[in-house]
């Protein structure tokens, strides 16, 4: 009969064990975080950091933080394997930029919507049948806006006062924090 438990008897060594050759103990300290069914997972830790290293990291650790501590050297070595020179700084770096510009965009789109709205606004009522000389357009974005402007009557119903607009702020840079 076949037994399944390490403490009931012979096992599969974890991936660590197997990957190293090596027989694995009863009180093996990669057991618990690297199972046999995850051979990759020790694999690029071991090419990033060896593993006497991480073997030496997760014995000065408490039990309750070894399963997090490997979790962020899978995470580390796999952005290593992938980028080796910037390694998971590299990651973060590049969805730093994206939350920089997708930030760039979201005040660009709230100062039109600022911009429409004094527009509409300052319009008084006896010109918003009237067609209005616009200004030059100083943006690539001003000028997707008036190509495809509607009439004030159409822009009422599309911009509802139940938008608030910062009216202490107005004066300010969106750009600031």
């Amino acid at each position: 009969m076949k037994e399944s438990g390490r403490k009931q008897g012979a096992m599969a060594p974890c991936a660590a064990c197997k990957l190293l050759r090596r027989r694995c103990a009863l009180d093996c300290v990669f057991a618990p975080y690297f199972p046999a069914d995850e051979p990759h997972k020790f694999g690029s830790v071991h090419k990033v950091f060896g593993a006497s290293n991480v073997n030496k990291m997760l014995q000065e650790l408490p039990e309750h933080q070894r399963s997090d501590a490997v979790s962020s050297m899978v995470y580390e070595a796999n952005a290593r394997v992938r980028d080796p020179v910037y390694g998971c700084v590299g990651a973060i770096s590049s969805l730093q930029q994206q939350v920089d510009e997708l930030q760039t965009q979201l005040a660009l789109a709230q100062a039109e919507v600022v911009r429409m709205r004094m527009r509409q606004f300052s319009a008084s009522p006896n010109q918003q049948h009237q067609s209005v000389p616009h200004a030059t357009p100083n943006s690539s974005s001003e000028n997707l806006y008036e190509s495809n402007r509607l009439p004030s009557s159409q822009t009422k119903s599309l911009f509802a006062m139940d938008m608030v607009v910062d009216q202490a702020n107005i004066g300010h840079s969106l750009w600031s924090c």
